[in-house]
This record gives C-alpha cells, sequence and structure tokens, in this order.
C-alpha cells in the first residue's frame, strides 16, 4: 500500500468557520517522504529532457479569465470582522452598565430631593392654611363688628328723626 492516510485532527472554532467559509484547513503534519516511503522527490527525467534538448521555446500558458486569488483572504476577513463585532458589543455592555449604575445614582438623589420638597411644600401647606383660618376669623369678626356699628347708626338715625 503506496498511500497513508493524513491523520484526522480536531478543528477548533475558528477554524470550523474558515473552512465553511470557503478557506482551507490548517496543514496537518506531513508524513515523512512520498506515501511513508522515504522517496522525497519523484520526477520524469524523461520529460526534462526532450524540453532541454530542443531550442524551441515552450507554449505560453492559456488565457485565463483573473489572476488567482486565494478564498482564504476572504474568510480572515470575515473572522476579522466577528472578532471586532465581539469586542465592540463587550465595550457596549460595559458602557451600559456604567450608564445604568449612573442612572440608578441620579434616580436614587432625584427621588431624596423629591422627598424633602414634599415635605417643605406638606408644611407650607399647612403653614398657609393656619393663615388662612385666621384672616377667616379675622373676617368673621370683622363682618359681625360692622353689623352691629351698622344696627346702632341706623337706631339712632331712627331717634334723631
Amino acid at each position: 500500500k503506496l498511500h497513508k492516510a493524513a491523520p484526522k485532527r480536531e478543528l477548533s472554532a475558528e477554524d470550523r468557520i474558515f473552512v465553511s467559509n470557503g478557506g482551507t484547513a490548517p496543514p496537518t503534519e506531513a508524513p515523512g517522504g512520498i506515501a511513508n516511503t522515504g522517496l522525497a522527490v519523484f520526477a520524469q527525467v524523461a520529460a526534462h529532457r526532450a524540453l532541454e534538448s530542443s531550442d524551441e521555446a515552450p507554449a505560453p500558458p492559456p488565457a485565463t479569465w483573473e489572476a488567482y486569488t486565494k478564498k482564504g483572504q476572504e474568510s480572515n476577513g470575515v473572522l476579522a470582522m466577528m472578532d471586532m463585532l465581539v469586542a465592540d458589543l463587550d465595550k457596549e455592555m460595559q458602557e451600559m452598565e456604567v450608564e445604568e449604575k449612573n442612572s440608578q445614582e441620579e434616580y436614587e438623589q432625584f427621588m431624596e430631593d423629591s422627598k424633602t420638597k414634599r415635605a417643605q411644600d406638606s408644611k407650607s401647606m399647612a403653614d398657609k392654611e393656619g393663615h388662612k383660618a385666621d384672616l377667616e376669623a379675622e373676617l368673621q369678626k370683622s363682618e359681625a363688628e360692622h353689623k352691629s356699628t351698622l344696627k346702632e347708626d341706623m337706631g339712632k338715625a331712627e331717634q334723631i328723626k
């Protein structure tokens, strides 16, 4: 048997994403020589001799669509973008935690201020109600005095007639 299969290996999460996006898996350790036979090179010497003996230049390669580009570069961009998204998400979560803490402190301060203002307002209302009651009592007393003075004046006016 000339061929020995490469050992299977478990891929990490990033490598699985890389492979599923069209990249190639990172290389495994190469076996020693060709099919573990110890042969390092398998060359067709006869074809090289034929090229060396002829003075003609080899035919140009056929025209292709475009230059070859590796798919791995696109996949690396995706992984870098995912890492950037994770970092952005961590940063946003940290900002939200700080904002929530600050908002909680502001709320507690607002509630304390509201409690103080309510106490001041209720005291002010009690003072104003007491002052109003005093003024109403004084008004009733003045009205009673006015009526009695008016009756006296009317009685004197009748005596004078």
